[in-house]
């Protein structure tokens, strides 16, 4: 297995500044998951950066798309794509506005899907 690396500084600055420079139709939460950025809409993660991935949570057209760009699916862990998520290529990294526009996809699917309920504290024994 692959040693675990920080987020790539850049692109979270990239992503933070994306996000941050888009209106949405529900609030955004910023939540870092394993020491690297994550953002939710109605409790559902639809962007972060994982190492020197930007990765988002796309509906299955809109993933293939991205695949067929040159993305690929989002593996954390070598073998183990997660479900519903895509690396976006460096290509679209690299234009902002194309980035935002990915960007505003994935919220846009993320706020379509119920929300996530918060699971209760466990009792200490």
């Amino acid at each position: 297995m692959a040693k675990w690396r920080k987020p790539d500084e850049t692109l979270v600055r990239l992503l933070d500044e994306t996000i941050s420079g888009l209106e949405f139709d529900q609030p955004v939460d910023y939540r870092p998951m394993f020491g690297c950025p994550a953002y939710f809409t109605g409790g559902n993660m639809f962007a972060g950066v994982w190492q020197e991935t930007v990765m988002l949570r796309l509906p299955e057209d809109e993933r293939a798309a991205v695949t067929a760009a040159g993305g690929g699916p989002f593996e954390p862990m070598e073998g183990r794509p997660m479900k519903e998520y895509v690396a976006l290529p460096a290509s679209m990294v690299a234009d902002p506005a194309e980035a935002a526009g990915w960007v505003r996809r994935a919220a846009a699917y993320a706020a379509s899907l119920p929300p996530k309920q918060k699971k209760p504290r466990k009792k200490k024994a």
